[in-house]
């Protein structure tokens, strides 16, 4: 399978909120007005396409000199574990290499860690850190 990443800019509700109602997160698909907005005001958005089929998005925030935050990294269940997500990672990876933090919040499973990890990513327990949340 062969696929490409470029850079997302005409959003699409349909098709984001299709990517976001599969992986479940209703915080975002609750409110569609919400998400383009975010989408709107992101740092940079990458998107993985088969000809021009959306598969799989990025999208970070920050100021894009000393801190990003992958906020968002979703890719359709029917083509996860091929790359995909690894591919997405890697783009911002090498864009922001000069960022000082690159964080994002995850789900804490084995897998989802395992693969993080994978990427060069730490818990910020292993570098004495610690991480808070205020969320409504």
């Amino acid at each position: 399978m062969e696929f490409q990443i470029r850079e997302y800019k005409n959003y699409n509700r349909q098709e984001i909120l299709a990517l976001y109602q599969i992986a479940g997160w209703s915080n975002y698909t609750s409110d569609p007005d919400m998400l383009e907005e975010a989408y709107r005001h992101s740092l940079k958005i990458y998107a993985a396409y088969i000809e021009e089929k959306l598969i799989g998005v990025i999208r970070v925030t920050g100021d894009g000199y000393s801190v990003i935050v992958i906020q968002d990294i979703l890719v359709f269940p029917e083509y996860q574990r091929q790359g995909i997500g690894r591919a997405l990672i890697r783009k911002i990876l090498e864009e922001y290499q000069s960022v000082y933090q690159k964080i994002l919040l995850t789900d804490n499973t084995p897998k989802t860690i395992q693969f993080y990890r994978s990427m060069g990513f730490s818990a910020v327990e292993d570098i004495e850190c610690r991480a808070l949340i205020k969320m409504w």
